[in-house]
């Protein structure tokens, strides 16, 4: 009963979409005069060039992402993590390699093996490294910047540093009292119905959170006067604190991030370097999701941390390698 009316209450944002493209079809003739000057133009072709690139990777990750939280067994992650929490987190950080997910779905992942019994620190290492080094965002990295692969290395290192330093930083100062141990939701039906469910709740969240990172970008790159960003961009600090807030902001997908970022070329690999490890682990809807699930006591006090050592980490290996 309470299944039904949730799915009642969901907004449906696959139907919206489609509703969306099929007025744009109709209406083109009106839209191509509404978007008649120079400008306009230059916005849709950004629009839709980061769109276009970016759908096929998020669409590869959310069947993945819906795969692993729907049809993989809870218990195989506690069986392959070692009992030692020191030796787990480097271990459930390197998962994420193996294991693609987006942000939206690492949190009930990271959910599920805390009720499970596992140490907290490995379980929130395995939340901040699936979805920002995971096979698909790697391979979208390096499509958004090609001939750069240092940018795919440095994403991966940076990334993966900041997830094991986060672990390792739970396992010293974090406190038991702070992390609320997650309630789990009854599950019904097959888990074929969970993982259509699941991939046609991603693709929607994904879907809307892309048009949304687009439309700042090509605001970004088109509304806002050159000498503005071309200011921040030539200072460093101010650079790279600007992208990344900007990816809390935008909230976009982990699958689709790179795309946003190769287009703010006005910016330093560095500072772009942030974007991309900071989005996938600090932005709104995660820190709405972290509050929910573990509780705001924890995701007030993690979801700061985890900026501050994104940045660094960024920073360090932007210096080394960029």
């Amino acid at each position: 009963m309470q299944d039904s009316q949730a799915l009642k209450r969901r907004p449906f944002g696959l139907e919206v979409l489609a509703v969306a493209l099929v007025v744009a079809i109709v209406a083109r003739g009106w839209i191509g005069d509404v978007f008649a000057s120079p400008r306009a133009r230059e916005w849709v072709t950004v629009f839709v060039a980061i769109v276009v690139q970016a759908m096929p990777f998020v669409v590869l990750g959310t069947l993945l992402s819906a795969a692993i939280a729907t049809l993989v067994p809870q218990r195989f992650f506690a069986r392959a993590l070692p009992r030692r929490p020191a030796l787990a987190v480097p271990v459930a950080g390197v998962a994420g390699l193996a294991l693609p997910g987006c942000e939206c779905a690492s949190v009930p992942v990271a959910g599920a093996l805390v009720r499970r019994g596992v140490t907290p620190a490995a379980a929130l290492t395995f939340l901040l490294a699936a979805p920002a080094i995971n096979p698909v965002v790697l391979a979208a990295t390096a499509v958004a910047f090609p001939g750069r692969p240092m940018m795919v290395v440095a994403r991966l290192v940076a990334s993966l540093a900041t997830s094991l330093a986060m672990g390792w930083l739970w396992l010293r100062l974090g406190r038991d009292d702070w992390l609320r141990t997650p309630h789990r939701a009854p599950v019904t039906g097959s888990r074929a119905m969970a993982y259509f469910a699941a991939v046609r709740q991603d693709a929607a969240e994904a879907a809307g959170f892309l048009a949304i990172g687009a439309a700042a970008a090509a605001c970004l790159n088109v509304l806002v006067p050159p000498r503005w960003l071309h200011t921040v961009a030539e200072h460093p600090v101010l650079a790279v604190v600007a992208l990344a807030g900007l990816a809390v902001l935008l909230s976009i997908c982990s699958e689709a991030d790179a795309f946003v970022a190769a287009s703010l070329s006005q910016f330093s690999l560095t500072a772009r370097l942030a974007f991309l490890v900071v989005g996938p682990m600090v932005d709104l809807k995660l820190f709405a999701m972290q509050a929910g699930t573990f509780g705001r006591r924890f995701a007030l006090r993690f979801a700061p941390a985890t900026f501050a050592v994104g940045v660094a980490a960024a920073v360090v290996t932007g210096s080394v390698l960029l």
